[in-house]
């Protein structure tokens, strides 16, 4: 069977699966209490089921068994385990709440089964200031210490409807690309049936109304997992030789999560600044200051994930042009910086200060809500009702 038929199947089948099971998964939440209930930090105004994050591990299971029926998955068997322990994690997050300190030591144990078992790690920074294979005292604990802060990225993010799993299914295209190009088959097999899974639970997130789900944080943590894994395999010492010289995977890897990892970055320095806790909850993310000037959910989603996708395009261009590694990732981190920090205090200045600007700002995002035009009400039935 070739990849390409393989590919279609696997992606064919956790779709469908997902499909299927979610208005299922819907009730069981609902019957079982297992909501998300509105407070002041949140954005819904009414209790909502958080169970999506077990029909996307769901879909992405079955869809890796039926691939491993046709090629060789043996490296799943860590993968899989993984994302199972977080998803426990995170629903027992979702419905009685954990330590963060707690939930960060399961995460610190999981990524270091990953590396131990699986053998995850960053061990090359492939030419990035001079640098190439890294010693494991270094590389342990540089991939301890990503792999935790893409899970939490992730995690983050999940503030509106379709963020996370739309940025997720995003990047599992970019990420299942590159996989294909230096013929990482379980890689793109992985990649495919996330998004996969992730597609159905998306379109139910953004337009349904009664199978609207949250996917929580047993669905962002073990997609984090997934994430970490992906940018662990990029980095891979042995990567490097089947490319050319002039694509920079450092920068690679952080173009795709720029926005996540950039926006966590920010919100967390503040937090410490202001002598608060880094894990403390509040509406200071980048998606909360779409949602204040009042842009959609949908478009507040669109505008995140475009944003990301211009860090990615800019570093396409750069690495076109066989500009530095070392440049490529400079001008990544400088667009990052801009995209979150930079738009962020921007928006914020204008919104204390209650600016021409602004109000002109508020009257775009108004018309970016259409939840009562005839498209969208359309939509909205037929996820319903499927």
């Amino acid at each position: 069977m070739t990849i390409g038929v393989l590919l279609t199947i696997a992606f064919f089948v956790s779709l469908v699966l997902v499909a299927c099971i979610h208005a299922r998964v819907v009730k069981i939440a609902v019957k079982y209490r297992i909501v998300d209930n509105p407070d002041k930090r949140k954005l819904q105004k009414e209790p909502v089921p958080v169970l999506g994050g077990v029909a996307v591990f769901c879909g992405v299971a079955v869809g890796l068994i039926v691939a491993g029926l046709f090629t060789d998955l043996r490296v799943m068997r860590i993968i899989v385990p993984a994302m199972l322990v977080m998803l426990v994690t995170g629903l027992r997050d979702d419905m009685k709440g954990l330590s963060p300190w707690f939930r960060l030591l399961v995460e610190i144990a999981v990524v270091l089964c990953l590396i131990y078992f699986g053998g995850f790690r960053i061990d090359d920074f492939h030419g990035l200031c001079g640098i190439y294979e890294i010693p494991d005292r270094v590389a342990i604990p540089l991939t301890v210490f990503a792999a935790v802060g893409i899970i939490n990225a992730i995690n983050l993010i999940d503030g509106v409807n379709g963020l996370s799993s739309g940025f997720c299914v995003m990047a599992c295209a970019i990420f299942g690309v590159f996989f294909y190009c230096v013929g990482n088959v379980p890689m793109v097999l992985l990649a495919a049936v996330s998004a996969g899974a992730l597609i159905p639970f998306f379109f139910h997130n953004v337009f349904g109304r009664t199978s609207r789900m949250f996917i929580g944080d047993s669905g962002t943590l073990a997609m984090g997992v997934v994430m970490s894994v992906f940018v662990c395999e990029v980095l891979r010492s042995d990567v490097g030789c089947s490319l050319c010289p002039r694509y920079g995977l450092i920068p690679f890897t952080l173009a795709v999560l720029s926005i996540p990892i950039f926006d966590t970055l920010r919100v967390m320095s503040t937090r410490i600044r202001h002598g608060i806790s880094p894990f403390h909850a509040d509406k200071t993310h980048l998606h909360h200051m779409f949602i204040a000037i009042g842009c959609s959910h949908p478009m507040t989603t669109l505008a995140i994930l475009v944003s990301d996708l211009g860090v990615v395009f800019c570093w396409w261009i750069l690495s076109v042009f066989c500009v530095p590694v070392g440049v490529q990732c400079l001008v990544v981190v400088v667009v990052g910086v801009l995209g979150t920090f930079g738009v962020y205090g921007f928006m914020d200045y204008h919104l204390r200060h209650k600016t021409r600007l602004m109000r002109r700002l508020r009257r775009l995002g108004f018309h970016t809500h259409l939840s009562r035009s005839r498209s969208f009400l359309a939509l909205r039935k037929f996820v319903d009702k499927y």
